[in-house]
């Protein structure tokens, strides 16, 4: 028997890959790990015009929070006019929620000093959520350790 190939089959032959295909993506996709940014997602967008205050009062300071990342440290320098800092540093790693760290400020010298090996490999969203007198401040930015 002979089968003649013709539009009809051709046209099924599309359609029936086209539904494999999104079948493999659906599968493909639903294995896939997703780590949200927090697991309290109310809660934090409930502080976040708290945040944005921080980050206005930070922009108006006459010198900023820098840090140096170096392959034993991440050195944060805070500002001259910082008395003591205290607050904390949050390190999110959006690959991977397990390698989040949170470190205490505990001032003793400019530069405050982290050492490397607190973090696994990889790239961090770095958070530097600070006090100095009264005045609350916010610095982020994004930091690689390799």
């Amino acid at each position: 028997m002979h089968m003649k190939w013709n539009w009809g089959y051709g046209i099924a032959a599309l359609y029936l890959g086209f539904v494999i295909m999104m079948l493999g993506l659906v599968t493909m996709s639903m294995g896939r790990k997703v780590d949200l940014v927090t697991d309290q997602y109310y809660e934090e967008e409930l502080k976040f015009s708290d945040k944005m205050l921080k980050m206005k009062r930070t922009q108006s300071l006459p010198e900023q929070v820098e840090w140096v990342v170096t392959e034993k440290n991440i050195e944060i320098n805070f500002p001259e006019q910082a008395d003591k800092p205290t607050g904390k540093i949050i390190f999110y790693c959006p690959a991977n929620s397990e390698n989040d760290r949170v470190v205490p400020i505990d001032f003793q010298e400019n530069p405050f000093v982290i050492p490397a090996s607190q973090l696994n490999k990889g790239r961090y969203k770095m958070q530097v959520d600070w006090v100095s007198g009264n005045e609350m401040y916010w610095n982020e930015g994004v930091v690689v350790i390799n």
